[in-house]
């Protein structure tokens, strides 16, 4: 298999680089597109410019927040299932959040990214140019709810360099 491509699919696939902000789900994404060769999309670009104030004044968001958004992950996922397969970022926090994603045309495979909340806190911290504030880590580690047995997806602990992270992540996409 060369340069990480995974064998030939039936049927679209999503991946979907889930897990707290901070956690590493977009510099891992950035580079499995890169790889891949699939379309990538950024979910705090689908963001409402309202649900971009709320977290900038250090406001979680509600379930009603999310959901307009979530929809347009989900639609940009469909208009992209023809690419054969596609990755984005979002926090996809809940298991609801997540069903509604897994409604998208395909098959919808979560890769949860996981890291010290801690080391997380210290990147927020030190991160320029992001509206996401460090203070909201704790809201966001007390919404999540890890993936199910029975959800599609795999726990990618973000531990090492980035380089072994997207290899860990190569190896996981190439059985799908």
């Amino acid at each position: 298999m060369a340069s990480g491509t995974p064998r030939a699919v039936q049927e679209p696939v999503h991946l979907v680089l889930m897990g707290i902000s901070g956690s590493g789900k977009t510099v891992l994404a950035e580079r499995l597109a890169t790889r891949l060769g699939w379309p990538y999309a950024e979910a705090d670009e689908f963001h409402p410019a309202s649900n971009i104030a709320k977290m900038s004044a250090g406001t979680p968001l509600t379930d009603a927040d999310r959901w307009p958004w979530l929809e347009s992950m989900r639609a940009w996922m469909d208009l992209e299932a023809n690419a054969g397969g596609t990755i984005s970022t979002c926090s996809a926090l809940k298991r609801t959040y997540r069903d509604l994603l897994r409604q998208a045309s395909g098959r919808v495979f979560f890769l949860h990214v996981t890291c010290d909340p801690a080391v997380i806190t210290d990147r927020m911290e030190h991160r320029l140019g992001h509206f996401m504030p460090a203070s909201l880590v704790p809201s966001q580690l007390a919404t999540l709810e890890e993936l199910g047995m029975d959800e599609d997806g795999a726990v990618l602990v973000n531990s090492g360099s980035v380089d072994e992270l997207v290899e860990q992540a190569l190896t996981i996409v190439a059985d799908l």
